[in-house]
């Protein structure tokens, strides 16, 4: 019987992990066509250098990005304030941002390169290492688990009634379900 348990919590946690992969790729792809267009826009339409272009429009694909994961992605997870997460969250950009402009400067600085294939394959390559890191810390630092009661535990009284308080939450106020703890965070 706790091999069939410790299967199931498995099988939750790995469904649970891909349907929350699935919507950051989502919203991760429009950010994307945002990001990766209106770089082009930037630096061959407008005539922007090759590293204000990308940081102008990443800017712009970062808070739609913000705004998709708060409010879509992780809206199960702990709120710590707007104000709290949003800086973390353009913190950590800014961090992820870092590959793209290293790889766009290489290929423009210092290979010379200074054509529309070059420039978005050294953007592609940039942008992928840098999705890597902000998929992971946006989990760890800014879209935070919810906290996990212990089994022996019992919620204080009224905290039933604020968790089902909270938008979009799976338990109601006065009901004898308990809070489920994030599968993805769980040990």
């Amino acid at each position: 019987m706790r091999d069939v348990q410790l299967l199931r919590r498995a099988y939750e946690r790995f469904a649970a992990l891909i349907h929350e992969l699935i919507k950051f790729g989502l919203v991760g792809a429009i950010a994307f066509v945002i990001d990766f267009g209106g770089t082009n826009l930037l630096r061959f339409g407008v005539g922007m250098g090759p590293l204000s272009s990308k940081v102008v429009a990443t800017i712009v694909a970062a808070t739609f990005a913000y705004a998709g994961n708060r409010f879509w992605t992780y809206r199960h997870r702990e709120q710590s304030g707007l104000a709290r997460e949003y800086v973390l969250f353009f913190l950590l950009n800014g961090i992820g941002l870092l590959p793209p402009l290293l790889t766009i400067g290489f290929v423009s600085y210092s290979l010379g390169l200074h054509d529309a294939v070059s420039y978005n394959i050294a953007q592609f390559i940039g942008v992928g290492l840098g999705t890597l890191f902000r998929f992971w810390s946006y989990k760890k630092w800014v879209f935070l688990a919810v906290p996990e009661l212990a089994p022996t535990e019992e919620p204080a009284e009224g905290a039933v009634e604020k968790v089902g308080a909270l938008p979009h939450s799976d338990v109601r106020p006065h009901s004898d379900v308990k809070a489920q703890p994030d599968p993805l965070t769980t040990s």
